[in-house]
């Protein structure tokens, strides 16, 4: 299966921990497509970004579930990809 980079990552993560993981380990955190891989991820970043992609982790977070007024609901699940960069390399997001 071949995706588009762009369809392959959706957005970064930025949150406190990313932030710190990014400034201090040189790894960065994406939301991706659930039905991406590893290699996949790799190039798309690789490909978005101009940077070398060193080691892709994945994870799948589960939905939350919860109430409303028409009964009980779910969120979708979705998938976060730490990315670490080779030491020469940065991402600016800001």
């Amino acid at each position: 299966m071949h995706l588009d980079p762009t369809y392959i990552v959706k957005k970064p993560l930025v949150t406190e921990k990313s932030t710190w993981e990014s400034t201090d380990r040189n790894r960065y955190a994406f939301e991706v497509n659930l039905k991406a891989g590893k290699r996949q991820i790799k190039a798309a970043v690789e490909a978005l970004y101009g940077v070398r992609v060193e080691k892709v982790a994945t994870q799948i977070r589960k939905g939350k579930y919860f109430r409303t007024r028409f009964g009980p609901a779910k969120t979708s699940n979705w998938k976060k990809a730490v990315v670490q960069l080779h030491e020469e390399d940065r991402i600016e997001l800001f």
